[in-house]
């Protein structure tokens, strides 16, 4: 049975309701937080990452947080901050930010969903899958800047490429 068949009979469809459903089907490790938020451990390539996914019924946005540690050396932080400019460049969706206080590199994206518009469970899967997919592209350059001295344009090379494996 496909994710989105579980959801058939359901006339109210709450969009966290439908990420646990696919935690559960995906096998993550998941914690419902409150009836709006969830957070989960997506295993990948390069490591594990934390995954945040909170429904704002105020503003109809399901929001999504992907972070990952990172305690890069103080005296590369310019750096760090050129390539996420970089980075942040050539993504159409989400963007990277750090965290400095709490040391950690984070995807943010928002889906609005207003009007009343339910995203399905594919949708979310793929969001799910975009934001590992785009963390595991990029995790290789920002650790190049940060721990080995390699200038963020040339890290930038070695993203240039599709990472392999999946969330």
């Amino acid at each position: 049975m496909s994710v989105s068949e579980e959801f058939v009979l359901s006339d109210e469809l709450h969009p966290i309701d439908i990420v646990e459903t696919l935690a559960e089907y995906r096998d993550w490790d998941f914690d419902r937080i409150t009836d709006d938020q969830i957070t989960m451990q997506v295993e990948a390539q390069w490591r594990s990452y934390s995954i945040t996914l909170a429904w704002s019924p105020m503003d109809e946005t399901l929001r999504l947080i992907c972070t990952f540690e990172m305690d890069p050396p103080e005296a590369r932080m310019s750096e760090i901050y050129e390539t996420l400019n970089r980075i942040n460049d050539t993504c159409w969706a989400g963007a990277f930010t750090f965290w400095e206080e709490q040391r950690l590199m984070v995807w943010r994206y928002g889906l609005v969903l207003a009007g009343g518009q339910i995203a399905s469970p594919e949708q979310i899967d793929r969001l799910i899958a975009v934001a590992v997919g785009t963390a595991e592209r990029f995790y290789p350059a920002f650790q190049l800047v940060a721990w080995a001295d390699r200038a963020p344009a040339d890290a930038m090379q070695v993203a240039i490429a599709e990472a392999y494996g999946h969330a």
